[in-house]
C-alpha cells in the first residue's frame, strides 16, 4: 500500500481505537513506520488482511478495540524510546564536540533563522492586514484569503521550528516525564495480567 493510504488508514484505526498513537501518524517523520506498525498489529487483533477489513471489525467489537488499545500503548512506548534515544544521541554528539573544543555553529543559525522566519512571517500578515483594510477593494477577498493562509503556515512552521529547538536543548517538560511513569506503571501492570 502507498504511504499515505497506509497512514490514512491507521489514522482511521487510531481515532477508534489507538489514540495513543495519532501523535506517531500525523506528518511526523515516523508516520510510515508508526502505520505499518499499527495496521499490522490491528489485523493480527483482528484476524483480517486488510487494514478496511480491521477497521470494520474494530467499530463492530468494542473487545477487540480493548486488545489493540493495549497494543498501541506498547507500540506507542516504543516508539517514545526510539525518539528519546536520537534526541539523547545527538546531545551526546553535542557533549562531545565541546569537550574536542570544536565550537558548532549550527544550532545558534538554526534558531536563528527560525526566529527570523517566524518574525518574518508575522510582518507579512500584519502588513497584509493592515494593506487589506487601507484598501479594501484592492486586493480580492480570496486572495487575502490565500495570502493569510500561507503566511500562517510559514510562522507555524518555523514557530514549531523554535519551539523543538527549545525542547531539545532544556528537555521535556515535568509533564511529559510524569506522562513517561504513568505509562510504564500501566505497562508494568498489563504485562502482569
Amino acid at each position: 500500500m502507498v504511504a499515505p493510504l497506509v497512514i490514512g488508514a491507521a489514522l482511521q484505526i487510531a481515532k477508534i481505537a489507538a489514540p495513543s498513537m495519532i501523535k506517531w501518524l500525523s506528518g511526523s517523520d515516523t508516520a510510515a513506520d508508526a502505520a505499518d506498525k499499527l495496521i499490522a498489529v490491528a489485523q493480527q487483533v483482528t484476524g483480517t488482511a486488510s487494514p478496511d477489513a480491521a477497521l470494520a471489525k474494530l467499530q463492530a467489537d468494542p473487545n477487540l478495540v480493548m486488545q489493540l488499545n493495549v497494543r498501541a500503548i506498547q507500540i506507542d512506548a516504543e516508539l517514545e524510546q526510539a525518539y528519546l534515544k536520537d534526541r539523547q544521541d545527538a546531545r551526546h554528539m553535542e557533549i562531545e564536540l565541546a569537550k574536542a573544543g570544536v565550537r558548532s555553529d549550527r544550532k545558534d543559525n538554526m534558531v536563528k533563522i527560525d526566529a527570523w522566519g517566524l518574525g518574518l512571517a508575522l510582518v507579512a500578515m500584519v502588513s497584509l492586514g493592515l494593506l487589506k483594510a487601507a484598501y479594501p477593494e484592492g486586493i480580492n477577498d480570496g486572495v487575502f484569503g490565500a495570502l493569510l493562509s500561507q503566511f500562517s503556515v510559514f510562522a507555524s512552521y518555523f514557530g514549531l521550528c523554535l519551539r523543538d529547538a527549545h525542547q531539545f536543548e532544556f528537555g521535556s517538560s515535568r509533564g511529559s516525564k510524569d506522562k513517561d511513569e504513568e505509562r510504564k506503571g500501566l505497562l508494568t501492570k498489563l504485562g502482569a495480567m
